[in-house]
């Protein structure tokens, strides 16, 4: 009994945990379903509907003009023309229709519609018309210019995706976002363990510090050294005769900018790592270097992984850094960029803008999903336990 009233002493805590983590993921997964569903349809039904219509279908109101007056027959002392407003779209239905902008909606499809002047006119679900008129129409006389209320079944195409990755340069922006995110996320973390190591185990003057400046490092916004961080990749690219917005030299820019976190999360594992581990590989006469590549690099795995997604998202979502330490020519231009550049060219085209935008969470997911059972070991560790 003990036992099953402790369970249900601890039920409402557990149950709420459970209802907010489930409303985080919720919120999460709206906007995301709405990009994928979004970046499936075509421009016509965007336009006209939300993405959460997508798969009931949509209503549209679209202009069309009847037969000419070539085309009118005599059916007693009426004139008709026949014809129909789908001509060529299929699936599709007509659910009203009128002959004034004002009201286009005001006739139901299969009702005879009173135009005035002794004209009618008769437009029925699947398109097809009959617009008669007591007298014949006059030869000059320019097609009647009718508003159709069409509905549309669900749609879903992958030509977005495609005119994404062959003809909008996202391919190149793809490749080049990779070569600055990877090598930009490996060489932090390697400089960090080492950093974080000899903070950790190694007695020197000034670790104190050492730590203290890293910890006031990671609140210093980086748009402040971005100008002059920018002014000596001039004067150095200057003095060699070689250009300043290199991959290396972004790769030393995200390197600088992500350090502080990188040794403020791995040296709280790496401190909380078991003393005796430590003291037993010195005393059997291991190095400084043997011990940190032996023994603590391999258990701080779940560190360098925590913080190796944070890295990788930061980098792979950077815009600015890219664009001050990269510039923005074709050949160097990063997929957010060119992200950027689809909104100001395409402000409209929102089935570009989607896809282009889900195209770039695919890596960041995978990465995650990947490396996220590693995330909160890493995160929490030396939560309790310190060097």
């Amino acid at each position: 009994m003990t036992a099953v009233g402790s369970y249900f002493k601890i039920g409402p805590a557990r149950l709420f945990v459970h209802l907010a983590v489930l409303l985080i993921v919720i919120i999460w997964l709206i906007p995301t379903l709405g990009i994928f569903v979004s970046a499936l349809r075509d421009k016509d039904q965007i336009v006209v509907s939300g993405w959460w219509t997508a798969f009931v279908g949509s209503t549209q109101t679209v202009a069309v003009r009847l037969g000419t007056p070539d085309q009118q027959r005599q059916e007693g002392a009426n004139y008709v023309i026949s014809g129909n407003v789908l001509e060529g779209q299929t699936g599709r239905s007509v659910k009203a229709f009128g002959n004034r902008v004002q009201q286009p909606a005001a006739f139901d499809a299969g009702m005879t519609a009173d135009l005035g002047d002794g004209e009618t006119l008769q437009i029925n679900s699947d398109g097809s018309y009959r617009y008669m008129k007591n007298a014949a129409f006059s030869p000059d006389a320019r097609p009647r210019r009718i508003y159709v209320s069409v509905s549309a079944p669900p749609e879903f195409t992958l030509q977005n995706y495609k005119t994404v990755l062959t003809g909008e340069g996202i391919g190149q922006s793809f490749i080049n976002s990779l070569t600055v995110t990877i090598p930009a996320t490996i060489i932090p973390i390697l400089i960090a363990a080492f950093a974080a190591y000899a903070l950790s185990w190694m007695e020197f003057p000034g670790r104190a510090l050492l730590i203290a400046l890293v910890v006031g490092l990671i609140v210093v916004p980086l748009q402040m050294s971005l100008i002059p961080l920018l002014r000596l990749y001039n004067e150095v690219g200057t003095m060699l005769g070689q250009p300043s917005k290199t991959y290396p030299g972004i790769w030393l820019a995200h390197t600088a900018f992500g350090m502080p976190l990188a040794i403020f999360l791995l040296r709280a594992y790496i401190a909380g790592l078991p003393k005796e581990i430590i003291e037993s590989a010195r005393v059997d006469g291991a190095s400084d270097f043997e011990i940190f590549t032996r023994i603590v690099l391999p258990l701080s795995f779940p560190a360098l992984a925590s913080f190796a997604i944070f890295q990788f998202l930061w980098v792979w979502n950077d815009l600015l850094v890219a664009m001050v330490f990269l510039g923005t020519d074709k050949d160097h231009l990063v997929l957010t960029g060119s992200l950027n550049a689809l909104l100001g060219s395409r402000g409209g085209n929102w089935e570009i803008l989607t896809a282009s935008a889900f195209v770039t969470i695919v890596v960041p997911l995978l990465v995650f999903f990947g490396l996220q059972r590693y995330l909160v070991r890493g995160l929490l560790a030396g939560s309790v336990k310190g060097g």
